[in-house]
């Protein structure tokens, strides 16, 4: 592979293709009750951050699939969390019971808020994020930027005691990731002198519209806005997208490669993941928890599945002639055996262009490069992700 620098790579990327699972069916309820709580356990995502007493408490709630009892199981486990938040006298103690009812109500969203209860769920959450951000030492803003009649909603947070301006991450959240997940993992970077502006994307949270090939508009204007706060610097801005939001880092890191000083992508979807052969194959691959074609479906406002295996080649890089475009420094992350988005596209992307890339590949991790013990998500943003957006943001010497 030309213009390419290895970070860590123990297979040859180029001589790996991994497919997805010949899954036929999604998971039974029993299944993902049975799952859910076994990555509650390991501390894999998407349950992530939530104890299993928690979990193990409101998956004994659930007797079906159903969206809206998936969503009044989880919220009642939150609402508990709640009432104990606004009983604390202790600040402390508030401030982590808020934390714990986000995401428990966030989880009773997951993937996409598909229904009445779940939207009520994503709301909810929101809400606890908020409560739990008022103990925040920086402060975070919720910033509301005017975007065709709408509004993008994003959250900023600058390090106290850093030189202004600051050096800056616009950090893009995935298919069923939030911008309050983003926010929470970005924490880590403020001590290091770097601050972050946190986006939903497109189709997903509070975006202003669906998603579609021309919606990386909605950075661009994130972009405008940034440049007129005096306190950050606009020559030192870097993208981070995961997943589905690695495809609009990877976007923008040739549609806006004057403004960003690099981008990071994280199991960025390029070229076949798009494809209709791969998506159905991927349909219900075991690696997503489950209901990963109604979080497409939402995403893009279609109704089924048809209708979105024919528009998603619209999204492919390559069919927009956006590969060998000149593009900001990158690095891309991702795993061999990830099973949403195929080794293939990050190959691609690699490859395509002249700059030279940096990659970070995990050979026996699937999607976003984790694998569990040894690299769930938090630890490959603290060892990998984070280390790289010291090193290009010009700061000390990144461990």
């Amino acid at each position: 592979m030309r213009a390419l620098s290895l970070i860590l790579v123990s297979a040859a990327i180029c001589c790996i293709s991994q497919t997805a699972s010949a899954q036929t069916a999604d998971r039974t309820i029993d299944e993902i009750k049975t799952e859910t709580l076994a990555r509650a356990q390991t501390g894999a995502y998407p349950a992530l951050g939530i104890q299993p007493g928690d979990a193990s408490d409101a998956l004994g709630r659930l007797k079906t699939r159903d969206p809206d009892e998936w969503a009044a199981a989880w919220s009642a486990v939150a609402d508990g969390y709640m009432a104990k938040a606004r009983a604390a006298s202790d600040p402390k103690e508030a401030d982590a019971n808020y934390l714990r009812a986000w995401r428990l109500y966030y989880f009773g969203q997951w993937p996409s808020p598909t229904s009445a209860g779940k939207q009520a769920a994503y709301q909810r959450a929101v809400d606890a994020y908020l409560l739990h951000a008022k103990y925040f030492d920086p402060p975070l803003e919720v910033v509301h930027i005017p975007y065709e009649g709408k509004e993008i909603v994003g959250y900023l947070r600058l390090p106290a005691n850093a030189p202004r301006p600051v050096p800056l991450v616009l950090a893009i959240s995935g298919l069923d990731s939030r911008k309050e997940t983003v926010a929470e993992t970005y924490t880590a970077a403020l001590p290091e002198g770097i601050g972050f502006f946190a986006v939903d994307s497109p189709g997903t949270g509070q975006a202003p519209r669906k998603a579609d090939e021309t919606a990386d508009q909605m950075y661009s204007r994130v972009l405008d806005y940034l440049a007129t706060r005096p306190e950050i610097d606009k020559n030192r801005i870097l993208v981070h997208g995961q997943s589905f939001g690695a495809y609009w880092a990877a976007k923008l890191a040739r549609t806006e490669a004057k403004r960003l000083l690099g981008a990071v992508t994280q199991s960025p979807p390029t070229h076949r993941t798009f494809q209709p052969d791969f998506f159905r194959s991927r349909m219900y691959t075991r690696e997503y928890l489950f209901d990963l074609v109604p979080a497409n479906l939402f995403v893009y406002g279609l109704k089924s599945a048809d209708e979105l295996i024919a528009f998603l080649p619209k999204m492919s890089l390559q069919a927009q002639d956006l590969l060998g475009k000149p593009a900001a420094p990158m690095l891309v992350v991702g795993g061999t055996k990830d099973t949403q988005v195929p080794i293939d596209d990050l190959e691609l992307l690699i490859n395509s262009g002249s700059e030279p890339r940096e990659a970070w590949i995990n050979p026996v991790g699937g999607h976003m490069g984790r694998s569990t013990p040894a690299w769930p998500d938090p630890v490959i943003f603290r060892k990998v992700i984070l280390p790289w957006e010291v090193r290009h943001l010009g700061l000390k010497t990144a461990p």
